[in-house]
């Protein structure tokens, strides 16, 4: 029969053949009327032998042939001792087996239901079911039944089948009546939902949830907000706007909500400067405990060590380098102070520097170890000082706590075993990550911060290596001199040409930074698509997936990423009947695209040259090797992690033959395109191309309009950051 536009299957499970236990994707062998039906979907421990109704349409997979595509489902509850005996015999209840179903029916018939959910203790009377196994076997057996309960109650608010299973996990057997009563919990950030469709999901309840939810939610949906787009915190003034926009509420509604939320704390408010700033207590507590951390390290520093100078001229020797005084001011300081601060551009020695802190450190004995926010930027650091670096995530040792949430195994109460810690590209590491690594510096310990203070601050929240050197609380060496051999590259020279606010040196044929007029984004697009693809692979040997990186102001427009990445896509890897693809939200993903993870996700197993691990990040770039619908799954390479990639969280992957350059930062390629011509004005400004310049190793080419290329080295107006470390290092200092 048919419902709505879908139609229904009713039958019985013949056979899983594959289940996720995480997401809850299942597929079926069901018999419908004498016939086996495959179908797929998301399904809560289905087992072979139980009744179902299967609402869905049908579909054709190109490897599998024709499917039923399960978009929601129901359970017959066995209604008989025959019906009752095929479910537990399914195995789908711990413990419970063939032979352990057919005595419990045996013994209870068709009473054994309600002795399964009500009356457990009576199945202790059957052999091998011991008091614990029993109620065991009634527990799991209630669980089940909950979760379909909650599914089917759910399912008329039009809320999905994985999204009843990540609600369930969340809240239980309670789910239903706790979304009743208050749906606005669904746009918390563990459940994701957006604010506009919990109002139609309130809509649809029988009664109307209290008011005062919406508005708490509404608030803390708006600074959520603001904290994904990178501030810590807000103006209070500037919080009811948004707020008003959202929920159609009067400022007085929202300032009598926010007052009772920061009375018990649910919010945080903090004057600084004269100013009111709220926060969120968990982004409140990153950046306090950041300042405190800091403030202790400073005030009980390691032993100073002796840097004589015959030590650093052997190190000299050995490496065959010889270091300016600002490179030995800076191994003096990192010899001598508990934290320190090494800043500089492009060409200026921070890798020298940095090997030659290494080479000192060992040379006293010292455990050394290295990290860096991102897996390329960790193996490019690896890659310069020979050492083995690794990302900030794997340093920690991240776990996931009850709430599938990360936490680092790495704290104050299990520091890391080091003498010294050195972080590179340190503008890209956010608030969070920042006060978790503090935790895990043990007192004694060097922590040696290393980054570009005109890079773009971090994807995520905070701007927590600017505000440390704004605080001139801690030691910071700035490293000015462009070094000869880096003086060669017009990438170098014109980037501190741009930083100054310069404009670049264009017109030369015979470098390694070029400029190519276009008066039109469509022009400039059709030529970006002709380097990638056929010119620049044919003149330099550049792979154009491994080597060439597209970096573009804004996503929008013609020369966005959005655009240029379908362009992209279609010119290096069109489709083909050889190549499995799936689409997702209007888009296309197929085998041997170039990808990027935009959301950190801790659930993703990979491995690696015999090694193995979890946790794919925002930023990660990859190929997919394959794709498979069967498994519900696709196998992508992450700069040699090999990952099984689920399909349902492929709306965490986008296409990366162009990028946006905040999402670049920490990395480098041998051969980066950028637009100058249709961004956005706001995007237009000299710290985002100086950061697009320096991501290039080998060649850079921009195109567009000279105009906008002046006017964006002209532009030295960055957008507003609200952040507070720097605030909270100088609140208290003594």
């Amino acid at each position: 029969m048919q419902r709505g536009e879908q139609l229904s299957l009713e039958g019985i499970v013949e056979t899983v053949t594959f289940h996720n236990a995480e997401n809850g994707f299942t597929v079926l062998q069901v018999n419908v009327g004498g016939e086996s039906v495959t179908a797929v979907g998301t399904f809560f421990e289905i087992g072979a032998g139980e009744e179902v109704i299967l609402h869905g349409k049908w579909g054709n997979h190109t490897l599998f042939g024709r499917q039923f595509q399960t978009e929601s489902y129901e359970t017959r509850l066995p209604d008989n001792a025959a019906s009752l005996l095929r479910y537990l015999s399914a195995g789908m209840i711990k413990g419970v087996g063939p032979k352990t179903a057919r005595r419990i029916i045996d013994r209870f018939g068709e009473n054994a239901f309600e002795v399964l959910e009500n009356d457990w203790e009576r199945l202790t009377v059957i052999k091998g079911i011991s008091r614990e196994k029993a109620a065991a076997i009634s527990n799991e057996f209630k669980k089940q039944f909950s979760i379909r309960t909650v599914m089917s109650e759910l399912d008329r608010y039009g809320i999905g089948a994985a999204e009843c299973i990540r609600i369930f996990k969340r809240f239980g057997g309670n789910s239903v009546e706790t979304i009743k009563r208050n749906p606005y919990i669904l746009c918390s950030e563990l459940s994701g939902f957006d604010f506009a469709r919990v109002d139609d999901i309130a809509a649809k309840l029988p009664q109307t949830p209290d008011k005062a939810y919406r508005l708490e939610a509404g608030i803390l949906y708006v600074l959520r907000h603001n904290l994904h787009n990178g501030h810590t915190n807000v103006p209070q003034e500037k919080i009811f706007a948004p707020c008003r926009s959202l929920m159609n509420e009067s400022d007085e509604a929202i300032r009598e909500e926010l007052e009772r939320m920061i009375a018990v704390r649910e919010v945080i408010r903090e004057e600084m400067d004269g100013k009111d700033f709220l926060f969120l207590p968990s982004i409140y507590a990153c950046e306090t405990n950041a300042a405190k951390r800091l403030r202790e390290l400073l005030k009980f520093p390691p032993l100073a060590m002796h840097t004589a100078g015959e030590l650093l001229a052997q190190i000299e020797s050995e490496s065959g380098v010889h270091y300016e005084e600002k490179q030995l001011e800076a191994i003096r300081v990192s010899a001598e102070k508990g934290v320190m601060i090494l800043t500089g551009g492009p060409g200026t020695g921070k890798t020298t520097t940095v090997r030659g802190m290494i080479a000192f450190f060992e040379k006293n004995g010292l455990r050394v170890l290295l990290a860096a926010p991102t897996g390329r930027a960790a193996k490019r650091m690896s890659e310069v000082t020979g050492k083995n670096a690794v990302t900030l995530h794997r340093l920690l040792e991240v776990v996931w706590n009850s709430e599938d949430e990360p936490a680092f195994t790495r704290d104050r109460q299990h520091p890391l075993e080091a003498d010294a810690v050195i972080v590179d590209e340190l503008s890209m590491v956010d608030i969070t990550v920042f006060s978790a690594l503090l935790d895990a510096i043990p007192f004694g310990c060097r922590l040696i911060l290393v980054g570009d203070t005109d890079q773009l601050p971090p994807v995520g929240a905070g701007n927590v290596l600017l505000d440390m050197v704004r605080s001139e609380m801690i030691p910071v060496v700035r490293l000015t001199e462009i070094f000869r051999q880096a003086q060669k590259s017009l990438i170098v020279t014109n980037a501190h040409r741009i930083v100054a606010g310069k404009m670049p040196e264009i017109g030369r044929r015979d470098s390694d930074f070029f400029f190519i007029e276009k008066n039109t984004s469509l022009a400039a697009a059709s030529l970006i698509s002709d380097l990638v693809s056929v010119r620049l692979p044919r003149a330099y040997g550049f792979d154009p997936i491994a080597d060439i990186q597209v970096l573009c102001p804004s996503r929008k427009g013609d020369c966005g990423t959005v655009n240029l990445n379908i362009r992209l896509q279609q010119a290096l890897n069109p489709p083909s009947d050889e190549k499995a693809q799936v689409r997702s939200f209007g888009r296309i993903l197929r085998q041997g695209d170039k990808i990027m993870q935009i959301k950190n996700n801790y659930d993703i197993p990979w491995e690696k040259d015999g090694t193995s691990g979890s946790g794919i990040f925002n930023g990660d770039m990859g190929v997919i090797l394959s794709i498979s619908r069967a498994e519900n799954q696709m196998t992508i390479d992450f700069d040699g992690r090999i990952t099984s990639y689920p399909l349902d969280s492929m709306s965490e992957l986008e296409l990366a033959y162009a990028v946006t350059v905040h999402k670049s930062q920490g990395s480098e390629y041998p051969a980066v395109i950028v637009p100058v011509i249709d961004a956005p004005p706001q995007l237009m400004y000299r710290n985002l191309l100086y950061t697009a310049v320096t991501r290039a190793k080998r060649l850079l080419i921009l195109t567009g309009k000279s105009e906008r290329l002046c006017e964006m080295v002209e532009n030295n107006r960055k957008n507003r950051r609200y952040s507070a470390l720097a605030y909270f290092l100088t609140k208290d200092a003594t």
